[in-house]
């Protein structure tokens, strides 16, 4: 990086840091963007006049809010609201709700500012948001939960529609958060639209949507392993997470010809050698969606599986990690257990899962390692496809969803080559996807004028 660079970087990271202080997983996914831009933005003068990527940083719009709810006992409980509109650039705002305890305003901006890039990367007309409550759904009855759903939409529908901004679910917010979200809000609205993706089958929802992620996540590490000549069959998988994300990832990469060997949850991960086979899978599936338990209870169900509490699945050898947990859960030491255990490859189901200082790690051992924004992008985009299908009032087979699908992923695939290739050949997939994603939303904006 010359010096003219460095000094962009430093001025744009020093604004950031002192405006949104503290916030330091907000400072992580900026950096990462502007370090993987910034010769690009210093190239084109017009950029820096028009202060692009100083007004990408701050959001369009933030919401906070009260969500105070009963629980079945009579207790009332207050809880904070998020939904942070950061760009519409290129179409009206689209991005998760994230129910955990977790959740923040650093949080739900680094995943807002991550969305932009992403939702850009898909081709599809997708502007950037998130939005969240640090209430976790877990424990709680089905009625404590479509109570605090109802009061959070009681709120939040005064900032969504399907032609300014459009939610759907993230961790803690599957189908009957939706299904409890949706119906609040077309009863407050008085309107059937599709103001939400992820919804029920019956009434508007896309066929392979709950796959989307997952299915993508393996698409999009397919192409990365044929660039060299390489394919899940034969392979050892370790998947973190027994969600969403996590179980079709497991589900896909084993069809693939793959050996899934690993899930986990907050409590710690199950390592299984022989592998997960259908069965399996669809115990994982009705414990985590119907009964709720926890993964612990895969290694009590099946013999050789062994159950290790608070601990994350890296340490076991492998060809292939995907982690699809949440953010930072691959740290330093974890990297460099993947790297001495024999992994490859390396691809991003969670959003922002590995730290800086994991991806040098991978980056510097020579393994094919893919970021979130690239490699989980598949959900988003069926979610384009479900408000594409609602709009037209029509709903496609999942032969043809499955179809716009890989193509999507292998387009992303095809943007990262093409601004990530080097000079040596090697594939930056940080720089790739960034760079990709960075310009349409800069064009865009240039076109738009200051707004």
């Amino acid at each position: 990086m010359d010096k003219l660079t460095q000094q962009y970087v430093d001025g744009i990271m020093s604004g950031v840091i002192a405006r949104n202080p503290g916030e330091k997983e907000f400072h992580q996914a900026v950096r990462e963007v502007v370090e993987s831009v910034s010769d690009y933005i210093t190239a084109s003068p017009h950029l820096m006049k028009l202060k692009i990527m100083e007004r990408m940083v701050e959001p369009e719009r933030v919401v906070m809010f009260r969500v105070p709810w009963m629980d079945d006992h009579g207790e009332i409980h207050v809880n904070r609201g998020y939904r942070v509109q950061m760009n519409s650039a290129i179409g009206p705002y689209k991005g998760g709700i994230r129910f955990h305890e977790s959740v923040n305003l650093s949080i739900m901006k680094f995943l807002a500012f991550e969305q932009t890039f992403k939702n850009s990367l898909t081709t599809l007309p997708m502007g950037g948001a998130k939005g969240g409550s640090d209430f976790s759904p877990k424990g709680r009855s089905d009625a404590e939960v479509m109570r605090f759903c109802q009061s959070f939409m009681t709120e939040l529908q005064r900032h969504i529609g399907q032609d300014r901004d459009v939610p759907a679910g993230d961790i803690g917010v599957g189908g009957r958060e939706i299904g409890y979200l949706f119906g609040q809000y077309k009863r407050l609205q008085d309107e059937f639209s599709g103001t939400l993706t992820g919804k029920g089958l019956g009434w508007g929802g896309s066929l392979l949507r709950p796959e989307a992620t997952g299915y993508g996540l393996c698409y999009f590490t397919e192409q990365m392993l044929a660039t060299r000549g390489d394919s899940f069959k034969g392979k050892t998988v370790l998947v973190s997470g027994a969600g969403n994300v996590a179980q079709y990832t497991a589900k896909k990469a084993m069809e693939l010809g793959a050996k899934v060997v690993t899930l986990s949850d907050s409590n710690g991960f199950i390592h299984d050698p022989d592998g997960l086979d259908e069965e399996k899978w669809q115990y994982v599936y009705e414990l985590k969606n119907y009964r709720r338990g926890r993964i612990k209870e895969y290694a009590d169900r099946f013999r050789h599986a062994v159950y290790y509490p608070n601990q994350r699945p890296w340490g076991i050898p492998c060809d292939i990690a995907l982690p699809c947990a949440t953010q930072n859960e691959i740290e330093k030491e974890d990297a460099e257990k993947l790297v001495s255990g024999g992994c490859r490859c390396v691809a991003e189901g969670a959003n922002m899962p590995s730290t800086p200082e994991a991806i040098r790690i991978f980056q510097s051992n020579g393994l094919l390692y893919a970021p979130g924004k690239a490699s989980n992008a598949g959900g988003v985009a069926t979610s384009g496809l479900e408000m594409t299908q609602n709009s037209i009032r029509q709903k496609w087979t999942a032969e043809e969803v499955d179809s716009h699908l890989r193509r999507i992923m292998s387009d992303i695939h095809a943007a990262c080559l093409k601004y990530g290739t080097g000079f040596d050949g090697t594939v930056n997939y940080v720089k790739g996807a960034n760079v990709a994603g960075f310009i349409k939303v800069a064009d865009a904006m240039v076109d738009q004028g200051l707004v």
